[in-house]
């Protein structure tokens, strides 16, 4: 396994699966959700309408259409709430759930959002803790490279913290 941190665009990025932050219907939002739907182009809403939604913690696979990715997995990360002690739980299986999409598609290079760290106010030092410990115990020897696409310099540097 690689793993790779960048401060870029996720939409613009040349993988195989790029990860969606979505909520759960699928149908787009702002932040994140926003730009994948608006850079994949009207399509992508199509398909979303026939997936029924997401709930919280899972993943659902869509294709990239007008995305350099191939694929896009959507996943609802947790609402941050202080004191909820399963919203650490439901964010480690968003990251379990679409590493499980990606291994099972066969897709050798993922690139996630910081999941819940936006609107959902999930703390940031917190999330990239759950995803990099999630990540490198779920893929361990896997051929896989994972990105951890940061939408700031602030959250890259939380990445290189737990990273080392």
């Amino acid at each position: 396994m690689i793993i790779e941190l960048t401060t870029k665009d996720i939409t613009t990025l040349r993988v195989d699966g790029i990860v969606n932050a979505a909520n759960s219907s699928l149908l787009g939002g702002g932040g994140v959700d926003g730009a994948i739907h608006r850079a994949a182009g009207p399509q992508l809403l199509n398909f979303c309408r026939t997936l029924n939604g997401c709930a919280t913690g899972e993943a659902k696979l869509s294709p990239g259409f007008a995305l350099p990715a191939q694929y896009v997995i959507h996943t609802v990360g947790p609402i941050f709430k202080q004191g909820d002690t399963n919203q650490a739980k439901l964010l480690q299986s968003c990251y379990s759930s679409c590493l499980r999409i990606a291994q099972d598609e066969g897709m050798s290079s993922v690139a996630f959002p910081a999941i819940s760290t936006g609107v959902y106010g999930y703390p940031k030092d917190q999330a990239c803790d759950i995803a990099v410990t999630t990540v490198t115990a779920w893929t361990g020897n896997l051929p896989i490279k994972v990105i951890f696409c940061c939408f700031d310099s602030e959250t890259e540097s939380l990445y290189r913290h737990a990273l080392q």
